[in-house]
């Protein structure tokens, strides 16, 4: 008799680890179903936007796009309330914590791959060195330009989350940062509605 419920346990415990092991085997193939679709979602965001809003005491606003196109981003601004007829410098920052009032929330420039500061065409630059954009005479830009260095969701440098900050004066390209003085608008970059 006890031999008898000796085994029946043992089968009941046999069936009850391989209804378990069906199970986890089961949830491990739809998470990494999951987890495909979560990846092919990202690498598949393809355009991206910071509204840029001013700092205390500027007046610095205006909207940046960022659009994948062949494994490029093409990076387009629109700025107003700038110095007129003057050059300020644009980056992309390690954070997007725009929380501060004076915009150093957003950290640093953007540079995963630990190169020195340059100016766009230094290849080997930070990830987040856009150059500088050109106000006219009533302190509004428009900038354009298509770098090969980041990503807006995929593996390479991507730039979702992180901020946007123009700065109050000119990059000179000059280490660590450009002397571009001042942070005078920031905003986060953020997933864009599509068009």
């Amino acid at each position: 008799m006890n031999r008898s419920i000796q085994w029946l346990a043992l089968a009941a415990l046999a069936t009850i680890i391989l209804v378990v092991a069906c199970d986890q085997t089961k949830q491990a193939r739809t998470t990494a179903e999951g987890d495909d679709k979560h990846v092919e979602m990202w690498t598949g965001l393809n355009h991206a936007v910071a509204v840029l809003n001013p700092t205390a005491s500027n007046s610095a606003r205006g909207e940046v796009h960022f659009m994948a196109a062949d494994g490029k981003v093409k990076v387009v601004a629109d700025i107003e309330g700038l110095g007129a007829d003057q050059k300020h410098a644009i980056h992309i920052h390690q954070f997007g914590d725009i929380t501060g009032s004076d915009g150093k929330a957003t950290g640093g420039h953007y540079n995963p791959e630990e190169h020195d500061h340059g100016l766009p065409e230094t290849a080997m630059r930070h990830a987040g060195d856009l150059g500088n954009i050109q106000a006219d005479s009533e302190g509004k830009a428009h900038y354009e330009i298509t770098v090969d260095n980041v990503s807006i969701a995929g593996r390479r440098n991507p730039i979702i989350g992180r901020g946007v900050i123009v700065h109050a004066k000119t990059d000179t390209g000059e280490q660590p940062t450009g002397g571009a003085g001042p942070r005078i608008a920031q905003g986060v970059i953020g997933i864009a509605k599509s068009k």
